[in-house]
């Protein structure tokens, strides 16, 4: 982020917005800070506390922009300073801020970072609709895959500095390509051997169990399966048991945990299924949705 808003020189790579080319290594292209019209929405907003709310985004556009307080919402607030406003206020008041520059580019660092779990969903609701609104390209910082699925059309996902996927939100749940892809959107990860037939893999779980693959492997392996393509049965019935650790409800749903994995099943799905803590039940999974990653 500190690279593309040229704060940060590279020593190779190339950063370009459409045609224009703000940092070409090779070519020693190297665009400066203000010329590059970037607007930056930090963690903690970074407002200035003793400037009301309309002198915050004066500040940045060095001139009064009413008209962006009021396409924000925020015109009721221009006398108000930052302690005076809820976090999703604050978050309204640092975009307004942020474009006040009239940027070509957004960059969003961990929006939600400094708000609580109840105010976190709405005000990332605020947001999706704003950012439909202005239709700026936008990067945006985030540990949390379900802020990147609301948020994002792709997504990229870094491990250990190196970019190992770029997808739709979708693409990346249908096909993650890494354990930590995986992990990231949600799926239960599984270490095992793969023993390779004509259509796909069976899967030997370390612990016990097997599961068949439609996806060809052999050797160590890992699988990714997402809580919801998990069926739940009586332990006779299937060829992968475990034990139930426990039980709630959560959006018409079951979330249960089990010794290895979660499940989230509906709750007319289970109805026939004893899940007292300790009890012993049976996973089916389909061939498809058991995804093979490189152990």
């Amino acid at each position: 982020m500190r690279i593309v808003a040229g704060l940060e020189r590279p020593r190779a790579g190339r950063v370009a917005l459409g045609d224009e080319v703000w940092f070409d290594a090779a070519r020693r292209i190297d665009w400066k800070p203000e010329r590059r019209r970037v607007g930056y929405v930090p963690q903690d907003y970074g407002l200035f506390p003793h400037l009301s709310v309309a002198g915050n985004v004066r500040f940045a556009g060095r001139r009064p922009r009413p008209d962006l307080l009021e396409r924000l919402g925020i015109a009721h607030l221009a006398d108000a300073r930052p302690a005076q406003l809820s976090g999703g206020e604050r978050q309204r008041v640092a975009l307004a801020r942020a474009l006040a520059r009239d940027p070509h580019v957004l960059l969003l660092d961990e929006p939600f970072g400094a708000l609580d779990a109840i105010t976190r969903q709405r005000v990332r609701d605020e947001l999706v609709d704003m950012l439909a609104v202005l239709r700026l390209p936008t990067l945006l910082v985030t540990h949390a895959f379900d802020d990147a699925r609301a948020l994002a059309s792709r997504i990229g996902v870094l491990e250990d500095g190196r970019l190992s996927q770029l997808e739709t939100p979708a693409e990346l749940v249908a096909a993650p390509a890494t354990v930590a892809v995986a992990a990231l959107t949600g799926a239960n990860v599984l270490g095992g051997t793969a023993i390779r037939r004509s259509d796909g893999a069976v899967i030997h779980l370390d612990g016990g169990g097997t599961l068949a693959s439609a996806a060809p492997a052999a050797g160590p392996v890992r699988v990714a399966i997402y809580p919801w393509k998990i069926a739940l049965t009586s332990p006779e019935m299937a060829q992968l048991t475990d034990r139930v650790l426990s039980v709630r409800e959560d959006s018409g749903a079951l979330v249960v945990r089990l010794q290895r994995c979660l499940v989230r099943a509906p709750v007319s799905a289970v109805a026939d299924i004893a899940l007292a803590e300790g009890a012993l039940v049976g996973l089916r999974v389909a061939a498809a949705d058991v995804h093979v990653l490189v152990a």
